[in-house]
């Protein structure tokens, strides 16, 4: 990949719509642009460059006779996306115009972009750092508001700015170090144990917490899957559509009614969900609802947590006593549905008391799942990537290290291997001695265009 020549992709949607953009980057954007376009409206028919203006042109079909009227909008370096001047092209949204636009600009000089090009460049030219470069792919791909919020704090550099102060950190520690040992003839003092360890300690603690937040940010991430199951006719389609605020499943009186799984998706205080509506367990009755029982403990067995429905109206059986036991082998509540029914038992302070009939409880429903997977600190910042929780964790691995070898009274030459090694994964985080291989693999997931 040439870093130094002009790029050229359609940087909106494939499809029809009422604008496509067509975007430049390079050193020989503004020549490019002028040799594609026509400039009409200008005294001398040359364009007038002017950086963050926009102007009007017409973009000249085979015959030299106009295709579309576009507007073309200039961004100076270096303070354009890429740090490069960057022109862009805002055509009528048809695929063959936007088509036209690109041939002609790669007939020009330009070359087509590769997928992430302008966005690698952005980091490349220090625009950006790799954790805002990773934010952009994830706002892109944001399906809710909530996802595209935190994407969007990222973006900001909520993630550099967490990991500026434990890189300073341990750089002071290396530094006091590496004094002690060079310069140790010329009286400067050497650390102390204590001195040492009490310098790790805040940073292996700041590194747990950070750690610690990824169980949130995967889940803002990637979102969860919920399996409903219960007993027969406890109500776990009619807390599905509740959930779903549709009615997806169907809901009757007969007992063993849903015989498959019905799955759907939804947002749920902006974390992607996806329910699954399992059949009601009990001793088969027949082949199908059989197997629709053993797909009921794989969706169980599958599920990131689990809902076991109990019906608050009628008395426990054995089988939801069973259903218990196999649930708490994994993350799961339990909810006492029919709450606006005469009450055959108390629930525990541990069940979730909800009516799927009228709504209530409904939404204490909905925090205790989410709350289920813990809690970030949105305002400091969290972790959403399972890159950079792997290698917070080889840093925090290599800290822990440098701390027992302290402890032990270990020379300071091998503690700062230990030091050096948990400082090269945060490095890879920020992107500051980064292999090109982990680039090229980051950067190949973006759209081409962006």
């Amino acid at each position: 990949m040439i870093l130094r020549d002009t790029i050229a992709a359609i940087s909106t949607p494939p499809g029809r719509g009422g604008i496509g953009i067509v975007r430049l980057s390079g050193p020989d954007s503004l020549r490019v642009a002028e040799q594609i376009l026509r400039f009409p409206r200008s005294p001398d028919g040359k364009p007038e460059w002017k950086p963050w203006r926009s102007q009007l042109a017409e973009l000249p079909g085979p015959d030299g006779a106009p295709v579309d009227h576009v507007v073309v909008t200039y961004f100076a370096r270096p303070r354009s996306y890429t740090a490069e001047d960057v022109v862009e092209v805002s055509c009528h949204g048809s695929p063959v115009v936007l088509r036209w636009c690109l041939e002609r600009a790669c007939a020009s000089g330009a070359r087509l972009a590769e997928p992430g090009e302008f966005t690698l460049r952005a980091f490349l030219n220090g625009r950006i750092d790799l954790p805002q470069a990773e934010a952009v792919r994830d706002l892109i791909e944001a399906t809710t508001l909530y996802q595209a919020s935190v994407a969007a704090q990222q973006l900001e550099g909520s993630v550099s700015r967490r990991l500026a102060p434990i890189k300073n950190q341990l750089v002071e520690l290396v530094a006091l170090l590496e004094a002690g040992i060079d310069f140790a003839e010329d009286d400067v003092s050497v650390a102390s144990t204590e001195q040492i360890l009490c310098a790790i300690e805040p940073i292996t603690a700041e590194l747990r917490r950070l750690l610690e937040s990824f169980a949130y940010g995967k889940l803002v991430q990637s979102g969860l899957t919920l399996a409903i199951v219960g007993r027969p006719n406890v109500g776990k389609s009619s807390l599905f559509n509740r959930l779903l605020e549709q009615d997806r499943a169907i809901v009757t009186e007969i007992p063993g009614t849903t015989r498959d799984l019905v799955s759907e998706t939804m947002s749920m205080k902006g974390i992607p969900v996806k329910l699954i509506d399992t059949a009601g367990i009990r001793v088969g009755q027949d082949l199908v609802e059989s197997l629709g029982i053993e797909r009921s403990y794989q969706a169980m067995a599958d599920a990131d947590i689990t809902l076991v429905v109990l019906n608050l109206s009628a008395p426990l059986e054995e089988e939801d006593r069973e259903l218990l036991r196999r649930a708490s082998a994994k993350r799961h509540l339990i909810v006492a549905n029919k709450s606006d029914l005469p009450r055959a038992w108390e629930p525990d302070e541990n069940m979730i008391t909800v009516s799927a009939a009228t709504g209530d409880g409904i939404s204490e429903l909905r925090d205790r799942i989410i709350g289920a997977f813990g809690r970030a600190d949105t305002e400091a910042g969290f972790i959403t990537s399972i890159r950079h929780e792997q290698l917070l964790r080889e840093s925090l691995e290599a800290m822990e290290k440098a701390a027992a070898a302290a402890s032990l009274g270990i020379p300071h030459e091998m503690i700062l291997l230990d030091l050096y090694a948990a400082l090269r994964p945060i490095d890879a985080i920020t992107g500051a001695t980064t292999a090109e291989d982990i680039l090229n693999r980051i950067f190949s997931t973006f759209c081409i265009g962006k």
